[in-house]
């Protein structure tokens, strides 16, 4: 018999804010369940029943494909309505985390359609890892015969129920069963969030909507001496730091909060440590150091992608393929070669992923700000072609030569190991993206890296490589992100949630 909290009834609403507070109050009622259920738990108590709880969820019902938005924005909508009539459902996590967000796209569909929105509790039950708050570990207590025991009293993540079924374009519901609203179920959405944990060494509540990538520690160390920097400034329009280990750097005018003591530096980074540069609108910057090769490329943007950010653009190195190019010349991506191999079940080869114009329009003139170049001096230094991504570091060392001959085929003028895979993944999660590499190395023309040649690119090229990176932000948060999440990215029937 299913241990639960007392039922609450679905009911409707018309105004965002007050269906956003029903979706509050139904997820920490489940939650407190859980938490209290999984107290008594480790205290060695039985509960009465298999301990159960279900996430909330919101529900609209349309009986027209027509919107009720005026006909000169129209044109304009990326997102916020359904694809037409009938039942349209997701459900939700998080709303500490994800409040703004929700209330924006509950805006949107009462705007667009209205109908009102319907809040109740699903059937989907959260799983007892998700209940865990972000420095509560009570599972550590048990021993390991109550930990087997675990999986008789409580729910645990069901991976079935975390595919990416809706955002590959993949997922028919089954008859009787609700359209889709987002390209995530909650389920996903806290797997993903406890991953990014164990993967950044930092909380997702850090994450900032503007997201920075690199492949080489020197940027990292950049960033990280501009964060120190900014915070001593108290005109910055940043107000705080945040390094692995959830520790944080206020700025120097502003007074700590009870959750900096909390943060402590981890014994060794993690795997992909992240960086916060932190706005209070949360349009600041987050830069992870995803190491080498596209498997680290696609598992962190699978989870990245799930908060939901206004952009991603990959800062890294690459190797040059023409004989025109120089050491530390700039490459912007304009199109991809995917021979990366982590995507081609979730996006076959054939589709294409475009440029984004508004990506490669702040990208190209952050460069031209940054330099100070114009026209032919501009050109001399900035390449703008198609990048290849392989899985294989070492390709050129292949006796037939094939992946050479299909880069020329290609017209390739760069190479690399995660760009392709960051576009990919942006593409196919509707994150707008870019790609802006510096050649390091040109191994089809003798040109490798070597000790004292990579020390001075290092320290000729880093400082600058990256501060083209956050201009292209600042430019980008500058000009809306209504401009950012269009079209370009949106199937025919698309769901309504950004």
């Amino acid at each position: 018999m299913p241990y639960l909290p007392p039922f609450i009834a679905p009911t409707f609403y018309t105004d965002p804010a007050a269906a956003l507070q029903q979706v509050r109050f139904i997820y920490n009622q489940q939650i407190d369940h859980l938490r209290d259920a999984m107290q008594h738990f480790v205290a060695g108590d039985t509960p009465p029943g298999h301990v159960r709880a279900c996430y909330p969820f919101v529900r609209v019902h349309t009986e027209t494909l027509s919107r009720a938005t005026a006909e000169e924005e129209l044109d304009r909508l990326a997102y916020g309505f359904v694809a037409g009539a009938g039942r349209f459902e997701t459900t939700l996590t998080r709303p500490d985390l994800y409040g703004n967000y929700y209330l924006e796209q509950f805006r949107l569909l009462l705007q667009n359609h209205k109908v009102p929105l319907e809040v109740g509790t699903s059937t989907q039950p959260i799983p007892v890892h998700f209940s865990f708050s972000e420095h509560d570990h009570v599972e550590g207590n048990l021993s390991a015969e109550r930990r087997r025991l675990m999986r008789d009293v409580f729910d645990l993540p069901d991976l079935a129920a975390m595919d990416d079924g809706i955002a590959n374009g993949t997922y028919n519901p089954s008859p009787g069963e609700p359209q889709p609203l987002s390209l995530f179920t909650a389920p996903r959405v806290d797997y993903s969030l406890h991953r990014l944990r164990h993967y950044t060494g930092t909380a997702p509540e850090w994450f900032q909507n503007f997201v920075l990538f690199t492949n080489y520690q020197f940027y990292i160390d950049e960033f990280v001496r501009m964060g120190h920097e900014a915070m001593a400034d108290e005109n910055s329009e940043y107000i705080a730091f945040v390094e692995p280990g959830n520790v944080v750097t206020r700025r120097k005018d502003l007074p700590p909060q009870d959750i900096d003591a909390l943060g402590a530096l981890p014994p060794r980074l993690p795997q992909m440590p992240a960086y916060h540069l932190l706005r209070a609108d949360h349009t600041g910057i987050t830069m992870v150091n995803i190491g080498v090769g596209p498997a680290n490329a696609k598992n962190i943007t699978d989870h990245i992608a799930v908060l939901r950010p206004h952009a991603w653009i990959m800062l890294g190195h690459c190797a040059g393929l023409r004989n025109t190019q120089q050491l530390g010349d700039y490459v912007l991506a304009h199109g991809y070669v995917r021979e990366d191999h982590v995507l081609d079940e979730e996006l076959p080869l054939w589709v294409p992923i475009p440029a984004l114009a508004e990506i490669q329009v702040a990208l190209e003139k952050a460069v031209r700000d940054v330099t100070q170049l114009e026209g032919p001096e501009l050109k001399g230094v900035l390449r703008t072609g198609t990048v290849a991504s392989t899985d294989n570091r070492n390709w050129e060392l292949l006796p037939d030569n094939k992946p050479q001959l299909r880069f020329s085929q290609s017209r390739a003028v760069a190479l690399d190991m995660e760009s392709a895979t960051i576009a990919a993944n942006g593409f196919r999660f509707r994150v707008p993206y870019g790609t802006l590499l510096c050649v390091s190395d040109k191994p089809l023309h003798g040109e490798i890296k070597l000790p004292g040649m990579a020390n001075h690119f290092y320290r000729e090229r880093v400082d600058q490589h990256l501060r083209i990176g956050i201009r292209a932000v600042e430019l980008l948060r500058a000009q809306g992100i209504d401009q950012l999440h269009s079209r370009k990215l949106r199937s025919f029937a698309e769901v309504a949630f950004q």
